[in-house]
């Protein structure tokens, strides 16, 4: 398993080979370019765009775009994120939640779904060289079964796919429904990528997941003391606490599964 330490500092690209998780925006204003020195996979940022504009602004083939210069500029990418939407309440119903307001969407999770997948095959139609992952995208364990079932109907043999992201389960992953969620899916022989799962999560179904990424250590770090010598308020945007606090996830996984996380750093 790949784990992936998620941050919006694109410049830690020249400064590790661990791997990161970017998102695509990050990367718009760009004049110097670095060269990634590890594995990487950039985000579209679907959850931020959705939860402030109701819909996706950006049209597919501008995203496209995005996607390709990145992949000319910095390196290949393992792979990106399609423009899939969200089935969260907060997405779909809008409101405030946790101090952020949410617009909401107001269609179906079904709805939902059929735009993720749409837009999928519209950008492998645009960018077929660009390792454009399908994510599956529900709020139960029938919408996901259901939502297998769209890209199925659309020709997309998700078992031939080398990664397929598993959406919407974020603020379920430690939970007894997130890990059937998780298991059900992972039951149809697919290689699972968990968006934002942290440690409670990787313990329950780590060992179901091909990779995972995260982005907890810099909330975590806002919390606290900054790190003995760091000159900083806090260690909220310091690689050093990033990467210290990728290692105790690591090694914080059950022994039997700790073999699953292992990258080309750690070999």
């Amino acid at each position: 398993m790949r784990f992936y330490l998620t941050t919006h500092k694109r410049h830690w690209l020249r400064l590790t080979d661990v791997p990161l998780f970017l998102k695509s925006e990050h990367f718009d204003r760009a004049v110097k370019w670095d060269v990634a020195q590890g594995p990487y996979a950039v985000d579209s940022g679907g959850f931020t765009e959705l939860q402030r504009k109701g819909a996706w602004m950006r049209p597919p083939r501008q995203y496209a775009d995005s996607l390709r210069r990145i992949w000319e500029h910095v390196g290949p990418y393992d792979w990106a994120a399609p423009q899939d939407w969200m089935c969260e309440d907060a997405i779909i119903h809008g409101g405030t939640f946790n101090g952020q307001h949410f617009v909401g969407t107001h269609l179906s999770v079904r709805e939902h779904q059929r735009r993720t997948v749409q837009n999928f095959l519209e950008l492998r139609s645009l960018a077929p060289d660009l390792r454009i992952a399908p994510v599956l995208q529900g709020d139960c364990v029938p919408a996901y079964e259901d939502c297998l079932e769209m890209y199925e109907r659309a020709g997309v043999d998700l078992r031939k796919e080398p990664i397929v992201g598993l959406g919407s389960v974020c603020r379920l992953q430690s939970t007894r429904e997130g890990a059937a969620i998780v298991t059900a899916v992972a039951a149809h022989g697919l290689k699972l990528h968990g968006f934002g799962f942290k440690i409670l999560g990787l313990e329950r179904v780590g060992h179901l997941l091909a990779s995972a990424d995260s982005a907890a250590w810099s909330s975590h770090a806002r919390r606290r003391p900054p790190l003995a010598g760091h000159t900083h308020k806090n260690c909220a945007n310091c690689i050093d606490y990033a990467l210290k606090w990728r290692r105790r996830v690591i090694s914080a996984i059950p022994t039997h599964r700790q073999t699953l996380l292992t990258d080309r750093s750690a070999a």
